[in-house]
């Protein structure tokens, strides 16, 4: 009788103790077409009013929300929510550039705990 009710009862105990080991890429590009990143470059030098996007592909991470949080010279400058409605997940972000935007960027994926998941950096050039 043990051996059934163990047998009945392991699933659904390592189904509830299961943790999720989040996990995530992170490029930057001038587009998205179906979910891929277009244009992916580390130097961007753009036109006013050129978005830049940022891509990422999430694994093991809990459903919920992330937030792409962009810096401008080690500074942060703005913050997007992104919903992740499963474990695995691609999404995106952009900022738009703008006239006085010039200079070292970074893109980090952060989790809702805080934790930060992926980043990069690159280097933007609006003339």
């Amino acid at each position: 009788m043990l051996k059934t009710a163990l047998k009945l009862l392991l699933p659904t105990l390592l189904l509830a103790t299961t943790a999720y080991s989040a996990e995530a890429t992170l490029k930057v590009g001038t587009g998205v077409e179906k979910y891929e990143l277009t244009g992916a470059s580390d130097n961007f030098t753009v036109a006013p009013n050129t978005r830049i996007y940022a891509a990422t592909k999430l694994t093991g991470v809990e459903p919920g929300v992330v937030n792409v949080v962009w810096s401008k010279d080690g500074k942060e400058v703005s913050k997007t929510e992104l919903k992740v409605p499963r474990a695995s997940y691609r999404t995106h972000a952009y900022r738009t550039f703008r006239a006085g935007d010039s200079g070292a960027w970074t893109a980090k994926v952060v989790g809702a705990d805080g934790t930060e998941l992926a980043s990069t950096s690159f280097q933007v050039q609006v003339q």
